[in-house]
């Protein structure tokens, strides 16, 4: 992971110089893994995030907020009561590790002074945040505990000693020595890569700054060792000392890696990153800043992932259905087409009764429905008589046409309800936030796809609702984007001016998309980008040459009993765009 030993030192410097001597307002605790502290320093509110999720640890300070639970967990509860009040005395990294510690003093339950000691723990799976007691390590208690059946070497348990985890006999590349580098290269196996070498033998080191050390010296990262002239050794090692003075001097250069192929961050560090060629790179003096931007698509979308695994397998089961279900309703339906010759053999079964032989298992008789008055073969049942056999193809016709008459008003509805299920799936894939997705699971327990929650004590708290996208196009019209069947619906229905421009993608599931009409009319750039909006927002979100629907507001309505954000139009044109990221990315955005 990109947050190693290094980004932490320049964490705990820039904590130093904004929240040290702090007083902790507020403690939240928005995820199981996740706690929030608002903190008072200096005329300044601060925001502090500490994390212990599996694939996201990390600590900042942000300016986001999230929803918390409306009854806070228990370790939160325990917070509260030991550090709430308490004034940052002390912030510090444990050697070169991800390892950071916050000394607090605050009043005990007897109104005497007391200093607690928060270890936040940059582990990966192991990550953890621990309260203790400073003067003798004491555990008051985790966000994590790990018992032994967890981990035999580390316990994390109330009552027990804190112990420090194992450095691995790591090097402290900030003592580096030219001796110990070479020997260290000397002992490492020969086939190990250049780049592992550095990660496996110094502390604090990831592989990705591994790999700018050898970037940087113009060495292949996969390389091995044993490979290596003298002269390659040296580079690396001036390469290296030369990145370790800059930590040293705490000279760092907040960098973020935009990912061009998929939309988002690829990397960061608190030094700069030269491996990265023609990427896109943004710059910052705050690496919290750095941080916050990278973790809060990527943890948020890990998050959302999480969270909607069991709602996307139940809505694709229940998808999957309907689409047998309709692939056996129109298989049904063909088949109810040939329904008049069952009439029709009816007809010359009991008009020939007399011809037929009894045990017979077939019979030609001439049908006189046809104008050449041709020889028709008809197959009989041997156990019954011509009569018998003749009132069960009246009845097989009988049942066809019934079936054909149901099947036809039957088939549009499962057809709607594809067409829902698919537009639930390309919401989840749209969402952004948490609050979206409690929408849309409030959504699928009132049209029944979801089973209610069992008691309502245990429902969540009210939410806010959550906001379409909002762009700005190129030109200065407002166009609104919404991510779920709700904002669809209230965009459209609610929001939307009869003469404001709706487009959707055509028939298939995505957003609907609102053209704000602010002069006379809507001009083509508009038009254009709130094309390439709804072709983005859909199904066809990687396709080319994606066909949109445009039309007026007035022309889009709600059928009678339809799902929620289902709707039907007319009076429409179609444009042709294929949506592409850096265009999306180049229109402006308001957060509102």
């Amino acid at each position: 992971m990109s947050l190693d030993g290094i980004v932490s030192k320049a964490i705990v410097k820039e904590l130093n110089n904004t929240i040290l001597g702090g007083r902790i307002d507020k403690v939240y605790q928005p995820e199981k893994d996740e706690l929030l502290l608002n903190i008072y320093n200096k005329g300044n509110n601060y925001k502090l995030i500490i994390s212990s999720n599996s694939n996201n640890p990390r600590i900042h300070l942000t300016d986001k907020s999230k929803i918390n639970p409306s009854n806070p967990p228990m370790f939160c509860m325990l917070l509260r009561k030991h550090i709430a009040g308490g004034i940052i005395l002390n912030i510090e990294q444990f050697h070169m590790d991800r390892i950071l510690f916050i000394d607090i003093s605050s009043i005990d339950e007897l109104g005497l002074p007391s200093e607690k000691r928060l270890v936040v723990e940059i582990m990966g799976k192991h990550s953890n945040i621990v309260l203790i007691e400073k003067e003798d390590s004491k555990i008051i208690d985790s966000i994590k505990r790990v018992s032994r059946d967890i981990s035999r070497v580390r316990q994390i348990l109330p009552g027990l000693e804190y112990q420090y985890p194992p450095l691995q006999n790591k090097k402290d590349p900030l003592c580096l020595n030219e001796k110990d580098f070479y020997t260290l290269m000397d002992k490492s196996k020969p086939n190990t890569y250049v780049y592992k070498f550095f990660y496996t033998n110094y502390m604090g080191l990831s592989p990705l700054i591994s790999k700018e050390i050898c970037y940087v010296s113009n060495i292949d990262i996969d390389r091995p060792i044993i490979s290596l002239s003298m002269n390659e050794k040296e580079i690396l090692l001036n390469t290296f000392i030369s990145m370790m003075e800059k930590v040293q001097k705490e000279e760092y250069t907040p960098v973020l890696v935009y990912d061009q192929i998929k939309p988002g961050y690829k990397a960061f560090h608190a030094l700069d990153l030269s491996q990265f060629g023609n990427y896109k790179k943004e710059y910052s003096n705050s690496i919290s800043n750095v941080l916050d931007k990278f973790y809060l698509t990527n943890d948020t979308m890990e998050r959302l992932k999480q969270k909607s695994h069991s709602i996307k397998k139940s809505i694709e089961t229940k998808l999957e259905r309907s689409l047998n279900k309709l692939s056996k309703q129109k298989e049904e339906l063909l088949k109810s087409k040939d329904r008049e010759k069952y009439k029709i053999y009816g007809d010359l079964i009991s008009a020939n009764i007399y011809k037929i032989e009894k045990g017979a298992k077939d019979v030609s008789l001439e049908n006189f429905y046809s104008e050449n008055m041709d020889t028709i073969t008809i197959p009989l049942n041997p156990k019954y008589s011509a009569a018998e056999n003749a009132q069960r193809y009246y009845k097989k016709y009988s049942k066809l046409k019934n079936a054909h008459t149901l099947l036809l008003k039957e088939i549009p509805k499962t057809e709607e309800e594809i067409e829902y299920l698919e537009n639930v799936l390309n919401s989840i894939d749209n969402c952004t936030e948490i609050i979206e997705l409690e929408e849309i699971k409030d959504e699928l327990i009132k049209e029944g796809y979801l089973k209610p929650y069992k008691n309502n004590k245990n429902k969540k708290k009210k939410i806010p609702k959550s906001k379409p996208h909002h762009y700005i196009s190129s030109d200065g019209f407002h166009i609104y984007v919404g991510k779920n069947n709700r904002q669809n619906e209230y965009l459209t229905l609610r929001m939307a001016n009869k003469d404001d421009m709706w487009l959707h993608a055509q028939k298939i599931p995505g957003s609907h998309v609102i053209i704000r009409k602010s002069k006379e009319f809507i001009s083509d750039t508009a038009l254009e980008e709130g094309a390439l909006l709804a072709a983005y927002y859909s199904k066809a979100k990687y396709s080319t040459n994606v066909a949109v629907d445009y039309t007026e507001k007035k022309n889009v309505k709600k059928p009678k009993n339809a799902k929620t954000g289902m709707v039907i139009y007319e009076n429409f044109n179609t444009i042709i765009v294929t949506p592409e990221y850096e265009k999306i990315k180049n229109l402006k955005k308001v957060e509102d």
